[in-house]
């Protein structure tokens, strides 16, 4: 489970890393008028509009995956494995706590409760 948990956990931080970078690579939406005069994008190894789309989808991805890993993150911090019933599927028994050193007599009733009555011999 431990490793799970690394692997989820580097997982989630190169994703964020990624978008952190993708998101600071795209260009805003004034870049779009100065592009348009050949000022950028047009030269580039997708052509005009190839690399926003491409890092666009890239950036979806990896905030999926960011998303996910933080979900799945969360779960698995959450768990907590149910009490072993042990071999034979009984839950284990505890050993009955000492008892008081107050007599039974002077012990206060349960509140609700009858006193009990006495045994009758039969």
């Amino acid at each position: 489970m431990a490793i799970l948990k690394t692997l989820l956990m580097v997982a989630q931080v190169l994703s964020a890393l990624g978008v952190i970078g993708l998101v600071l690579l795209q260009h805003g939406k004034g870049a779009d008028v100065g592009a348009a005069f050949g000022s950028g994008a047009s030269g580039s190894l997708f052509g005009a509009t190839g690399s926003a789309n491409f890092l666009s989808r890239t950036t979806a991805v990896l905030a999926t995956l960011f998303f996910v890993c933080t979900l799945a993150l969360t779960l698995l911090g959450n768990y907590r494995p149910s009490a072993s019933l042990g071999v034979m599927g009984a839950a284990p028994q505890t050993a009955p706590a000492p008892a008081a050193s107050v007599p039974a007599a002077s012990a206060p009733a349960a509140a609700g409760s009858a006193p009990a009555a006495p045994a009758v011999p039969k």
